[in-house]
């Protein structure tokens, strides 16, 4: 097997998309909507994990903006390289989150924007698990995703052949509150990316926190 083969499918979409993705979702108000949720309840210089930081922007930019001291984690090595250049207040890692060690209680808050959809659903889970035990007590986490009831489907993303998997919105409210997550906020819209190729998709936000019970185990 070559090394291209090896890597995680989403690296080549990422990759070959690169700063094409953030001229096409980085305008969705309903995503600096959700920033500004998470910046009224994050204490000054707080640790945010940003998972599938993309080019940075919007979410490593406004919160590192703000002051607190961001770490994104995506699989596209073009992408965290725009990242570091356009973000330079956050640090970047080009890692699989499936990989990465996760100290339980080591981020105030986590980012999850539209990070997991060519995960499937056990992945999804398991990393929502994963990411929940790494907040600190009463700490957020914003979870995003397109809430279909798809797994395994095969679709074009802006010109690239994906295959994607998700939850609807109660399943992925399920899913956060299994891992020791409590909703206390769903936004649920139709987004258009500004790209000649997409067309409306539904996009739903879940605004979390860790409950201070213990979470399940893995």
């Amino acid at each position: 097997m070559t090394d291209g083969q090896q890597r995680p499918p989403a690296a080549a979409v990422f990759d070959a998309l690169g700063a094409d993705y953030e001229k096409a979702f980085a305008g969705s108000p309903a995503h600096r909507r959700s920033l500004e949720w998470l910046l009224g309840r994050l204490a000054p210089g707080s640790r945010v994990l940003d998972v599938g930081s993309g080019t940075g922007r919007p979410t490593a930019e406004t919160l590192a903006g703000a002051g607190h001291r961001v770490v994104g984690v995506d699989v596209s090595p073009v992408m965290v390289e725009l990242a570091a250049r356009q973000v330079p207040d956050a640090s970047f890692r080009c890692a699989d989150i499936r990989d990465v060690p996760l100290a339980d209680g080591s981020f105030d808050a986590v980012c999850v924007y539209f990070a997991l959809l060519q995960l499937d659903r056990r992945e999804q889970t398991d990393v929502v698990r994963r990411l929940a035990r790494a907040l600190t007590p009463s700490g957020h986490m914003v979870l995003a995703t397109v809430p279909l009831d798809v797994e395994g489907v095969d679709a074009t993303f802006m010109g690239q052949s994906v295959r994607v998997t998700s939850f609807t919105a109660p399943g992925l409210v399920a899913v956060a509150e299994d891992a020791g997550l409590e909703v206390l906020e769903r936004e649920e819209l139709l987004f258009t990316p500004a790209h000649p190729d997409a067309g409306p998709e539904p996009h739903v936000f879940l605004h979390c926190r860790r409950r201070t019970t213990a979470t399940p185990d893995a």
